[in-house]
């Protein structure tokens, strides 16, 4: 299963972008149409305004997207994302300019 470090962003019930992110791992599926985080299962769902996956329980959506070396990842705002404990070092290295895990070659 692939495991990228992400930026997710919780929309539902939030103004534009003013819902509470994070900086961390996310498991997919196969044919990454599933994400796994914070123990929840996201689908990946095409055609919402301002989200890419939903909670298959909840139906809360989210974005994911891969972090911004400008940390510029919410659309409307310079909101800082709780970077979670097991991704400080990947993370600021990225920020320094190294390539993401499993994304080396781009």
């Amino acid at each position: 299963m692939p495991r990228r470090l992400m930026f997710v962003q919780l929309k539902t019930g939030y103004n534009t972008d003013r819902g509470p992110s994070w900086i961390g791992w996310v498991d997919f599926s196969k044919t990454w149409s599933t994400a796994y985080f914070h123990g929840r299962t996201l689908r990946r769902f095409g055609g919402m305004f301002d989200a890419n996956f939903y909670d298959v329980q909840t139906y809360e959506r989210f974005w994911v997207s891969g972090p911004k070396r400008d940390r510029t990842d919410t659309r409307y705002g310079p909101f800082n994302p709780e970077i979670e404990p097991d991704t400080v070092e990947t993370y600021h290295a990225f920020l320094a300019g190294a390539s993401l895990p499993g994304r080396e070659k781009g």
